[in-house]
């Protein structure tokens, strides 16, 4: 089973001007990723819009962009839906179009018991032979997997990593100790959080974040689990010079600002679906500053 290590780079749906999604573009994101050391993708998690894709849309882009990654770099595949029925045919049908692996949430606004979020993934792992890394994002759910939950979730044979979005680092802790190695752990970027260096720091295994989109090779540098002191040094190096990316990137709802920045980049992205709108005005000129003060804009 591939279990995720590094720098997984939740990437951006790219749509056109006219709001169509845009595979040339997604091969051109596949590609930059490529050159820069990226170790996995997420596709279609939170930073990919997916509730604001059609079913149709969503299975287009099982089919196209596994196709095109095979071989190339490993895809791991959103495939949550509103119900545990609709995610096991999704996750059924990425399957078969070739995912390596799926990243999974609770379903939004049920805000199910713990009891009922294991059944949901349990059933959902029983559908499907690939990995799957169990995304936990409260804030964007309304519940928190609590780390007895995890723990619980770590014995299924095709669950074998755990995304943290959450701002406790005991949580952390609890999953590490609990699951003893059956899991792989990574966590969010979000700067709020501060999770990068307290995960690296109790032998976690990257992170799954959305500042790749715009610095790849420092989010790869900056992800690597901790081999020796050197290492720990690199990322604290990193994660200073690049927090206020990381906050700017997080300024508006994900993934308005990383769309924008993309854009500033020469890169394909395209405007977000309403009911998100574009960052513009100050924000825009603040974040086009720093790309430049940061030297990474010109590609």
């Amino acid at each position: 089973m591939l279990r995720p290590t590094g720098s997984w780079v939740a990437l951006v749906t790219p749509f056109s001007e006219a709001g169509e999604v845009d595979f040339a573009g997604f091969e051109r994101l596949i590609d930059f990723q490529i050159e820069h050391g990226t170790s996995g993708l997420l596709i279609m998690g939170s930073t990919g819009e997916p509730t604001l894709l059609s079913m149709d849309e969503r299975q287009e882009i099982l089919d196209r962009v596994c196709a095109y990654a095979k071989n190339r770099i490993p895809i791991f595949a959103g495939t949550t839906c509103g119900n545990t029925r609709e995610t096991i045919e999704l996750s059924r049908y990425a399957e078969k179009a070739g995912a390596d692996g799926l990243l999974l949430l609770v379903p939004s606004y049920a805000c199910p018991p713990q009891d009922g979020i294991y059944a949901h993934f349990k059933a959902v792992a029983e559908a499907v032979s690939i990995p799957i890394a169990v995304y936990n994002n409260p804030s964007r759910v309304g519940v928190n997997i609590d780390p007895a939950t995890m723990i619980k979730l770590a014995d299924i044979p095709n669950i074998v990593a755990d995304k943290e979005a959450m701002g406790n680092v005991s949580q952390l802790v609890e999953v590490l100790r609990g699951t003893k190695g059956r899991l792989h752990l990574l966590c969010c970027d979000y700067p709020g959080y501060g999770l990068i260096i307290p995960t690296l720091a109790l032998g976690g295994h990257g992170t799954a974040n959305i500042a790749g989109n715009v610095i790849p090779h420092q989010m790869a540098e900056m992800s690597r689990p901790w081999q020796s002191w050197e290492d720990a040094a690199r990322t604290r190096e990193l994660y200073f010079h690049y927090v206020p990316l990381l906050s700017a990137l997080y300024s508006l709802s994900n993934p308005i600002a990383v769309k924008a920045a993309l854009r500033l980049m020469g890169l394909p992205g395209g405007p977000v679906r309403p009911p998100l709108v574009e960052m513009t005005g100050e924000k825009l000129r603040q974040l086009d500053k720093l790309l430049e003060t940061l030297g990474v804009k010109v590609r």
